[in-house]
């Protein structure tokens, strides 16, 4: 692929600034980044604000490093104007250091996402399994596409696993994965796209020019961000309004063509409507279909008639093959029966019900679920066919929205046997303060401290406790951290992976011939 330089004049005046210190040169710029520990020589470095620190405070390490140029907010410390008039580097003032990231990193990259039909996924359930969805249908179909989600990525070719806890990332990293793709040959991108990520708070995809917009569901989730519930869905209707913000006129290619733009919604959700007028371009809504569990997946038809056969767990994967079929089919016109026959090979994305048979006597399942609106989607299908009970592990992120944690606690305790709380991400919180939280939920359930719920903050000791206390025909649900590599605490950040650890936790067992 070839490397993206260009002088810094080329593209700084895509903001407005104010040009504070002048190097005798234009300097040729290599990369942008945002964090100075990234910095390579020749980088523009965005100084951006912290919650605890202010990003100037970083700006003698990034020219130390090498940075060519400095784009910051506010007012230089001491120590940062020394260091900027002690070298080359050219210091850039802007109102929004973190806002001007994506029209600035757009412009860097040539604007990609004018050269690819781009698609984007809200919802606060469901997104990386539809994203993944559709990326799989468009390749099933002989289109090249690239995505980004909070599971995987692909620049092009195969999925690749995302090191990041972060679902959009932000604007320089996702401008500079569409140029990826676009250097690979893709003509289409589908993104996963978070509240956090379509606020202008953080403008990680502003400049991206969406084409179609999937609207999933809107829960209760990420408050503590948002402030409130109807803020939240307000930052995630962005998507839609960003579908008239552009001609969709593109070049893909090397062809001058117009994109078909639309939306497509749940039609399930209360909010259904909210998000289809946020919009003045077409929308199309779905339903749940009735579904059919079968042995290898799911069985539906479309409301055009397609019957369609997925080897993916979980019923609810309905709406989101439903969702991934109606845009591909609006987008590139494929006809629904190939896509239904298509939806045949799907691949079930990794850490979404996932079973793990090391030949235990007992289920054992791995998900992301981690909020109460998905906790109501998988215990009630769970409690239907279980022989035995259902052990259910699990935790709340810290720093995070309180209120849904006594939630998590109420819906878990009403399904589950027994509820084992663990750490999560606890991040500068008490562990067992946190968990204690989610307790007060279970018991309202009905559940008894001490025999019923356990907080056995310590994850690896909490699986293993699980596993002890599990009988033929239980099932056991490893819930909140799936793909994620790790678990985020004050001072440090452990490397972890929930499917290994279940693995070694049952081979202690004696259980350690996969199925």
């Amino acid at each position: 692929m070839r490397l993206m330089q260009k002088p810094l004049s080329a593209f700084i005046n895509a903001v407005p600034h104010t040009v504070t210190h002048q190097a005798d040169a234009d300097p040729v710029i290599t990369g942008l980044v945002f964090d100075s520990r990234s910095v390579t020589p020749g980088a523009l470095f965005f100084a951006l604000p912290g919650v605890h620190t202010q990003g100037s405070a970083y700006i003698p390490s990034a020219i130390k490093a090498g940075a060519a140029a400095i784009v910051y907010q506010g007012e230089l410390d001491a120590a940062a104007l020394q260091a900027i008039q002690d070298c080359w580097a050219v210091a850039i003032r802007v109102d929004d250091a973190r806002f001007s990231m994506a029209p600035l990193a757009s412009a860097f990259y040539d604007n990609p996402s004018a050269r690819l039909a781009v698609i984007g996924v809200t919802g606060t359930e469901g997104k990386s399994s539809t994203v993944a969805f559709i990326w799989q249908l468009l390749r099933l179909c002989g289109k090249k596409a690239g995505f980004i989600s909070t599971v995987q990525y692909s620049l092009g070719d195969g999925a690749i696993d995302n090191p990041e806890h972060q679902t959009t990332p932000e604007a320089p990293i996702i401008q500079k994965q569409l140029y990826e793709m676009l250097t690979n040959g893709c003509e289409a991108a589908v993104l996963e796209s978070s509240s956090h990520g379509l606020s202008p708070r953080t403008n990680r995809l502003g400049n991206v020019l969406f084409d179609a917009a999937v609207f999933m569901n809107v829960t209760h989730e990420h408050l503590e961000f948002h402030g409130t519930w109807e803020q939240y869905r307000d930052d995630k209707a962005n998507l839609f309004r960003a579908l008239d913000a552009h001609s969709h006129e593109k070049i893909i290619n090397g062809k001058r063509v117009t994109v078909p733009a639309f939306g497509v919604v749940n039609a399930d959700d209360p909010s259904a409507d909210y998000f289809a007028q946020a919009t003045r371009r077409d929308v199309r809504r779905f339903s749940y279909p009735e579904v059919r569990d079968t042995a290898g997946g799911i069985e539906f038809a479309l409301p055009s008639g397609e019957t369609v056969s997925a080897p993916t767990p979980g019923s609810f994967n309905a709406y989101n093959i439903t969702a991934a079929i109606m845009t591909a089919h609006r987008l590139f016109g494929i006809p629904l029966g190939q896509l239904a026959d298509a939806a045949s090979r799907l691949t079930p994305i990794r850490g979404r019900m996932t079973a793990i048979n090391q030949g235990q006597p007992f289920e054992v399942i791995i998900d992301y679920a981690h909020t109460p609106s998905s906790f109501q989607t998988i215990f009630p299908p769970l409690r239907g066919r279980a022989e035995g009970r259902i052990i259910s592990l699990f935790g709340s992120g810290g720093e995070r929205d309180l209120a849904k944690r006594p939630e998590q606690g109420k819906i878990a305790g009403r399904w589950s046997d027994v509820v084992i709380l663990t750490d999560e991400d606890p991040r500068g919180e008490d562990s067992t303060e946190l968990l204690a939280m989610i307790q007060t939920g279970c018991v309202e359930a009905g559940k008894t401290p001490g025999s019923e719920v356990h907080i056995i903050p310590d994850r690896p000791a909490a699986i293993r406790q699980a596993f002890a206390i599990a009988q033929a025909g239980d099932i056991v649900l490893l819930l909140g951290k799936s793909h994620e590599n790790s678990i985020i605490y004050k001072d440090f950040i452990m490397p972890y992976d929930e499917f290994a650890e279940a693995g070694k936790a049952l081979a202690e067992l004696g259980f350690s011939q996969m199925k």
